[in-house]
């Protein structure tokens, strides 16, 4: 159960068969973005990277099409920046991959059972990760030494992690179509209506997709969905055609992510004040947030006047902060000081 919602996700098993230890990570899919950063966190638990992986059920990592493997491109890039090798073991042949197969069951049982609840994957992560901690901990390897000794002679032979974080992305190609949206492993997500009819660049990752336009300009970032369902899009991808188009915000369907005072309050506003407006939300969205940048202006419309981009964004700015629209100074010191009552 994440955030209240039934799903399935898929689960990582990584081994280490010297000192049989066990680790997992569980992810949304199968696809190589969401392999490559499923490793990439196991890796961090151990503090290491192993020097081989030998890996079974992972079309997403290599294809073997009449007995060769052909590599993923990501994952091919995933192996070159932890510097390991692969191996990938054949069809039906359970003698080679015993380790992590009675691994899966074992972690399934021991973790998974009953259903978890967690907020976010990431939470949920972070208890599988605290779970295999305790599992290798109380194990034994094969020669009856507690894994954790047997496992420090591993992490000894393996190379140090590299300095920097490895970005799992996979890059595709997609053309939008005229109302701004691109098809990406079968869903729609929203770069903009300023955007329809283009060739745009996509990046895949595990829990995002960047939509780039020409020259590397972001055009668009959205949460990655999976599987069947309502096309995925950010407000603030609307909002700079409305800038163009003020009259067409009454048709818009950014409407429904506003609160309804200030929708109300752009509507009796001409189209000059409602393009003021819906600039200055959008440019205060970006360091502050579309709903703090949407308080902000509800705040200034709320007095009776139409903000400009500074307002909106000092204001979002102390929003997204904690504090309050209107920045909650407590002018009466100057009163009393000039009443004489402040020394």
């Amino acid at each position: 159960m994440l955030a209240g919602r039934e799903v399935a996700p898929k689960l990582l098993v990584l081994t280490l068969p010297h000192p049989d230890a066990r680790f997992c990570a569980a992810g949304m899919s199968e696809r190589s973005e969401c392999l490559c950063e499923g490793l990439a966190g196991i890796f961090a638990q151990m503090g290491r990277a192993p020097t081989a992986l030998v890996l079974d059920n992972a079309t997403e990592a290599g294809r073997r099409i009449a007995g060769v493997v052909t590599e993923s491109e990501l994952f091919s890039r995933f192996r070159a920046h932890y510097r390991c090798s692969s191996r990938y073991c054949n069809p039906c042949a359970g003698h080679e991959k015993g380790s992590v197969e009675n691994a899966v069951g074992f972690l399934r049982r021991n973790l998974l059972v009953p259903v978890p609840g967690a907020a976010s994957l990431a939470e949920l992560n972070a208890r599988l990760a605290e779970g295999c901690r305790r599992v290798n901990e109380g194990s034994r390897c094969r020669d009856g030494r507690p894994t954790p000794e047997a496992m420090a002679e591993d992490l000894a032979a393996m190379p140090a992690l590299p300095g920097a974080p490895f970005d799992a992305v996979r890059w595709v190609s997609a053309r939008s179509d005229k109302r701004g949206y691109v098809t990406v492993d079968g869903r729609l997500y929203l770069a903009g209506p300023a955007w329809h009819d283009r060739r745009l660049t996509v990046g895949v990752r595990a829990g995002s997709v960047e939509i780039l336009a020409d020259r590397g300009r972001r055009v668009a970032e959205l949460p990655r969905a999976f599987g069947e369902g309502e096309p995925v899009r950010s407000p603030l991808s609307l909002i700079p055609a409305l800038v163009t188009r003020p009259r067409a915000f009454g048709e818009s369907p950014v409407r429904r992510d506003m609160p309804p005072a200030l929708v109300d309050a752009i509507d009796r506003l001409d189209a000059a004040g409602c393009r003021r407006v819906l600039r200055a939300i959008s440019r205060a969205a970006g360091p502050s947030g579309f709903d703090a940048a949407c308080e902000a202006a509800r705040e200034a419309l709320s007095r009776g006047h139409v903000p400009g981009d500074a307002e909106v964004d000092m204001a979002a700015r102390r929003i997204a902060a904690g504090g309050p629209a209107g920045g909650g100074a407590d002018l009466s010191v100057y009163d009393a000081l000039a009443k004489g009552e402040v020394a």
